[in-house]
């Protein structure tokens, strides 16, 4: 029987690289990439069967980039392993289009089980959240999230703002024109009613698009 292809991104090399350890025995690992645009390339290439990702990643953060790799490949399998505990971020990220959500303090073979049963088409909560997080669902039903008022495109710029890239930066990672970043930038600022970068930062943070 063929191994389940896994592709990992975590921004920590550390983690990323005891990751690989842990999984390269039982799983083909297929690839291992420190930000979310490098993800969106790998996924697209290597055609991995699970992608294991971290929620706070440079230039495109996890869940974001989940929505891109969902939008080329619909049926693609991805895990989210993150230090985030919060269990409203995890109704983010299967909205997202995640298959399962793990804590970066889950056992070891938690992680392992999560794959199998993902790569079979099934979805998997680690057991550290799942009572607060089917409460929580249960209680939101289907309605979409209120708290996210910006496009995709708009979140992108935002992030990549608040990593402290400048406009021209900001235009060459998306390929628009510096004009185009500056009118993003003007209309996020427009949507959120702040009037500095600083709270534009700071709106970042508290979305998880960039670490504290």
């Amino acid at each position: 029987m063929a191994k389940i292809r896994v592709l990992l991104a975590d921004d920590h090399a550390v983690v990323a690289q005891g990751l690989a350890s842990l999984l390269k025995d039982t799983f083909e690992l297929v690839g291992v990439v420190y930000d979310g645009r490098a993800l969106l390339d790998a996924a697209e290439t290597l055609r991995p069967d699970v992608i294991v990702t971290d929620i706070s990643m440079p230039l495109l953060n996890g869940l974001d980039a989940i929505k891109q790799i969902r939008a080329r490949r619909p049926h693609a399998k991805v895990i989210i392993l993150t230090m985030h505990r919060e269990t409203q971020l995890a109704v983010d990220a299967f909205r997202a289009g995640a298959s399962g959500y793990l804590l970066k303090v889950s056992p070891a073979e938690e992680l392992v089980t999560a794959i199998h049963q993902v790569a079979q088409g099934r979805a998997y909560v680690t057991t550290l959240l799942s009572k607060d997080l089917i409460t929580l669902l249960l209680e939101a039903g289907n309605s979409p999230a209120t708290d996210r008022p910006l496009t995709a495109r708009q979140r992108e710029v935002l992030q990549l703002i608040a990593e402290g890239k400048t406009m021209k930066e900001v235009a060459s990672f998306l390929n628009i024109s510096p004009r185009t970043a500056e009118s993003h930038k003007y209309e996020i600022m427009q949507v959120l009613g702040v009037r500095t970068t600083a709270e534009l930062i700071q709106y970042a943070v508290r979305l998880k698009l960039v670490a504290e």
